[in-house]
C-alpha cells in the first residue's frame, strides 16, 4: 500500500519537472489516484478473505 502512494507521488513530482508545471497538479494527481489504487486493492483482497 505505501508503495502504490510513494510510486503515484513521486511519478507526479516528475511528471510536474518534465512538463514544467509552476503548481503541482500531476503531484495532486499522483497522490489522489494513488491513495485510491491503494484503498481498492486493500479492500478487495480484504472482502476475498
Amino acid at each position: 500500500m505505501i508503495l502504490v502512494m510513494v510510486a503515484g507521488t513521486l511519478g507526479g513530482k516528475y511528471a510536474d519537472k518534465y512538463f514544467g508545471f509552476s503548481f503541482p497538479i500531476l503531484t495532486l494527481l499522483g497522490v489522489l489516484f494513488s491513495v485510491f489504487a491503494a484503498l481498492y486493492l486493500s479492500l478487495k483482497d480484504f472482502l476475498k478473505k
